[in-house]
């Protein structure tokens, strides 16, 4: 537990990444603090959120282990058991299947709002204590800790700040911390849809010379969309009337589910690339999309996020079991290195992807015919492919 008056670790955000964190560390036995500027919204069955995810075996594992993740199976969270992929270039499908790769699903789809909502749930009886609504003003740095004084006036002093309040993160801002970011002119539309024919529990994308477009199987026979578009392109098809959304989004889908008929309201967000220059600066750590944000074609955001919060929980659980200092200068470098290696090798490899496929130039259309044909062709490359998006 902590020094008298010095907390072991505070977490400036409470988004998924942010609370799981924060339930992670506590359940090492540290004195955790989330602050947080705004508590979230309550989820309701009754109104699904626009922004979902495609969850992956690791991280259903770590929010099980923080006593989370039964209820938001329980709430709504479906299991997708195939992926297709196929490019509008023409060539082969690429075809992940469960039952081949020995799975019982290839993950889950679910709701931003939901996780959240079932994260918060755990913090009190985790012994987190929580701030909110509060945002810090300041960060001030000592050898052994740090303090953030928050704006309406009390200070936390703590061994260990973490900074998970997205990608605009004020606190990365204090610790001096840099960020690389690329516009990548696009936006995603998101919305649900329900089709004539059946989802077949089954997550959809194809490649689109303007951009991927992405349907993810939900457990009510629709599904979430993410449309990646041109900027301008994707704010006119908002807008449109929901016929035309219908008729354009059913010729975007080849077909593949008859038509497409939308049944929620419409939003769209801007997508870029951003990278910052460490994850650690002092005795300030980065997590999530205040250190990461990458194309969502492989719906890998999030994921990735919890994957910082994993290898630091265990970097933690390491050390205290070793009886060795948690917090040591070199241990948050080991940490730090290896996850933006992981984070900048997936960013750039989504970064490729995006690139080669929303084209309709001929050499790279005639290059890429192939690719998923010969992935599909072979096995063990398939195999690979998968594991390494579902973090194994």
């Amino acid at each position: 537990m902590s020094r008298r008056g010095v907390r072991d670790v505070v977490v400036v955000g409470g988004g998924v990444v942010g609370a799981a964190c924060a339930l992670a560390l506590a359940a090492q036995d540290l004195d955790v603090v989330l602050v947080e500027a705004r508590p979230p919204a309550g989820w309701t069955p009754a109104a699904p959120d626009l922004r979902v995810y495609a969850f992956a075996h690791d991280n259903a594992r770590l929010l099980a282990q923080v006593g989370a993740w039964d209820a938001v199976r329980a709430a709504r969270a479906h299991p997708y058991r195939r992926m297709r992929v196929w490019d509008a270039g023409g060539g082969s499908e690429l075809v992940f299947d469960a039952d081949a790769l020995g799975m019982r699903e290839l993950g889950w789809i679910v709701e931003h709002g939901l996780l959240v909502d079932r994260l918060w749930a755990r913090l009190a009886a985790a012994g987190v204590e929580v701030r909110s609504p509060a945002t810090v003003e300041a960060l001030e740095t000592a050898a052994g800790s740090v303090a953030l004084r928050l704006a309406d006036g009390p200070r936390i002093e703590a061994r260990l700040a973490i900074a998970a309040d997205g990608a605009g993160s004020a606190l990365r801002r204090l610790a001096g911390i840099g960020a690389q970011a690329h516009d990548y002119g696009q936006s995603g539309v998101v919305g649900y849809v329900r089709g004539e024919r059946p989802h077949a529990d089954t997550a959809w994308q194809r490649f689109l010379p303007t951009g991927p477009l992405a349907l993810l199987p939900c457990g009510d026979g629709s599904c979430s969309i993410v449309w990646t578009l041109p900027a301008d392109e994707a704010a006119r098809v908002r807008g449109l009337d929901d016929a035309a959304f219908s008729d354009a989004l059913t010729r975007a889908s080849e077909g593949r589910f008859g038509r497409l008929a939308p049944v929620s309201a419409r939003a769209a967000f801007p997508l870029r690339r951003q990278l910052v220059d460490t994850q650690l600066a002092g005795r300030v750590l980065v997590v999530g999309d205040a250190a990461h944000v990458v194309h969502p074609l492989a719906g890998q955001g999030v994921n990735l996020g919890l994957r910082d919060v994993a290898g630091l929980a265990a970097t933690v659980a390491q050390a205290r079991g070793r009886g060795a200092a948690w917090d040591a200068p070199h241990r948050l470098a080991r940490w730090a290195r290896t996850r933006r290696s992981d984070n900048t090798v997936a960013a750039y490899a989504f970064d490729a992807i995006n690139r080669v496929y929303s084209t309709d130039a001929l050499a790279p259309t005639l290059l890429r015919s192939h690719a998923l044909g010969i992935a599909q062709a072979l096995p063990p490359l398939r195999n690979l492919l998968w594991a390494r998006a579902a973090g194994r």
